[in-house]
C-alpha cells in the first residue's frame, strides 16, 4: 500500500509522528484514524495489516504515534488517557484541515476506549470500531499493578511493560479514575463495531460485553476467535481489517471512486517491508497477491501463477456462458480446473521451448459443463473454449515493453 509519512502538531504543540495509507485507486476516499495499543506505536504488524485491509477497499488509513511513543515528541510520563484523545482529536483537525474529515475511527486496546471518547467528539466520525477495548479507561492500572501502590505513595514509579520501562506518574492514574466511561458510551449515537477474543489475557473479553451493552443501536459484535490481545498473528490482524472494511460500507458514504485516469489498466505496489505482499489495483477492484508461507511470503492471496490461471479459468467460463446465452443454449453452470508446470512434454510444434531450460509452458483446463446439452453442443463449447481472448493472448507472440518512470526509452523484449 503506498504510505506517506507526514507529521501534525498536536494542542499543546508537540510534533507527531504519522503515516497515511492510501488506496492506490483514484480518491475521494473516506478517512480512519488508527490508535494503537497502549505504549504501542502506528508500525506494529496488526496497525500495518489491519490497515492494508482497509486501502484496498478504498479508505485512506491515517496511524501515528501518541505523544512520548514512537517517534513523536513528547515526554511519555506527562501524558495520560486524556492526552491520548486530544491527540485522537488533533488527528482529525489535521486531516480535515488538509484532506477531509475523518469518518472512521479504530482503536485497539487502551487507544479502542480513547477511540470511543473522541468519536463522541468529533461530529465528522460516523463509525467507531474498538479491538481488545476495555470498557472503562482505568481497566489498564492492572498492567501496574506491582507499582500502583508505589506511584500513589511516591508520585511516580518506572514500571516494566511488556519488556520496555516506562516512568508513570500518579496524574496518569488519577486521570483514568476520573473518566466517565458509561455516559460517552450510552451517549455515542455512532455506528459501533466491538470486536474481541475469547482468549484475551490481557483484556477479559467482559470488557466486549460491557462496551456492547452499554452502546445503543446500530452496534456489532465480531469475536476473533483464538487471538492473542496484541494480534500478533498476520492472520488475525488481517481478517479483523477485512472485517472492519466491509462493516463500515453500511455506515460510512463511499464516494464514487475514478478509474485510473492513466493508460494503465493495473498497479501493483509492493514496499519492502511487506516481504511478498503485493496490493493490485485493477479499475476500481482491489486485490492482493502474495507467495505461500513456504516460500516466505505472507499468504494472504493468491500466487502470480495462480492469478494467471485464475485469469485464464475466469475469461474460459465467461466466453463459454457469453457464448451458450447468445445461441440460446441450456447452459447452466461452467466449472473451469486449471493448472500451470514446466514441462519437457513433447509437441509437433516446439517452437515456444524456453531457450535457458528446454521446457514449454503447460496449461491445463479441465472443463464442466451442466446443462441439458446435446453432443454437437458440448463440441462447440470446447471449440470456444479455445478462443477465449486470454486463451488466444497466451497463445499468441507476444511483445513486452518496459521503461522506467521519468524516462522515455521502452526496453522491447519478445515472448515465443
Amino acid at each position: 500500500m503506498p504510505s506517506e509519512k507526514i507529521q501534525f502538531v498536536n494542542n499543546n504543540g508537540y510534533e507527531l509522528s504519522a503515516r497515511i495509507d492510501w488506496p492506490l485507486s483514484k480518491g475521494p476516499y473516506p478517512f480512519a484514524i488508527f490508535a494503537h495499543v497502549f505504549t504501542g506505536n502506528k508500525n506494529l504488524k496488526s496497525a500495518r495489516h489491519i490497515s492494508r485491509a482497509l486501502t484496498l477497499n478504498g479508505v485512506a488509513v491515517l496511524r501515528f504515534d501518541f505523544t512520548g511513543l514512537g517517534e513523536s515528541e513528547g515526554d511519555f510520563a506527562d501524558t495520560n488517557f486524556t492526552s491520548n484523545v486530544d491527540d485522537l482529536i488533533s488527528a482529525a483537525q489535521f486531516l480535515e484541515q488538509h484532506y477531509t474529515p475523518p469518518s472512521i475511527i479504530i482503536g485497539h486496546s487502551l487507544g479502542g476506549a480513547a477511540s470511543l471518547f473522541a468519536g463522541s467528539q468529533l461530529h465528522s466520525i460516523k463509525a467507531i470500531v474498538t479491538i481488545g477495548a476495555p470498557s472503562y479507561p482505568e481497566h489498564v492500572t492492572h498492567l501496574l499493578r506491582e507499582s500502583v501502590e508505589e506511584i500513589e505513595a511516591k508520585g511516580c514509579a518506572r514500571v516494566d511493560i511488556g519488556g520496555r520501562v516506562f516512568e508513570i506518574k500518579k496524574q496518569f492514574l488519577d486521570d483514568l479514575k476520573a473518566q466517565n466511561h458509561i455516559d460517552v458510551i450510552k451517549n455515542l449515537r455512532k455506528a459501533i463495531l466491538v470486536m474481541h477474543s475469547p482468549q484475551d489475557r490481557i483484556v477479559e473479553i467482559d470488557n466486549a460485553a460491557h462496551i456492547y451493552k452499554l452502546a445503543r443501536h446500530p452496534k456489532s459484535f465480531v469475536t476473533l476467535d483464538g487471538a492473542d490481545h496484541m494480534l500478533t498473528s498476520k492472520d488475525d490482524a488481517f481478517y479483523a481489517g477485512q472485517v472492519i472494511s466491509s462493516w463500515v460500507k453500511r455506515y460510512v458514504d463511499f464516494h464514487e471512486r475514478e478509474e485510473l485516469k492513466t493508460d494503465e489498466q493495473v498497479v501493483v505496489q509492493l514496499d519492502k517491508q511487506d516481504i511478498y505482499t503485493a496490493d493490485i489495483q485493477a479499475g476500481r477492484h482491489g486485490i492482493v497477491a502474495d507467495e505461500p508461507e513456504e516460500f516466505g511470503g505472507n499468504d494472504f492471496g493468491p500466487s502470480p501463477y495462480e492469478l494467471l490461471n485464475a485469469s485464464l479459468g475466469a475469461c474460459t467460463a465467461m466466453t463459454l456462458q457469453m457464448y451458450a446465452k447468445r445461441k440460446k443454449w441450456p447452459l447452466e453452470r461452467v466449472q473451469v480446473h486449471l493448472s500451470h508446470r514446466k514441462t519437457t512434454f513433447y509437441y509437433e510444434d516446439m517452437t515456444n521451448l524456453d531457450p535457458k531450460t528446454g521446457k514449454i509452458d503447460r496449461f491445463e483446463r479441465i472443463i464442466k459443463l451442466e446443462g441439458d446439452l446435446d453432443a454437437e453442443q458440448r463440441k462447440r463449447l470446447m471449440e470456444i473454449a479455445n478462443k477465449c481472448p486470454i486463451h488466444r493472448t497466451l497463445a499468441n507472440p507476444q511483445v513486452f515493453a518496459t521503461r522506467l518512470t521519468g524516462e522515455e526509452e521502452w526496453t522491447i523484449t519478445k515472448g515465443h
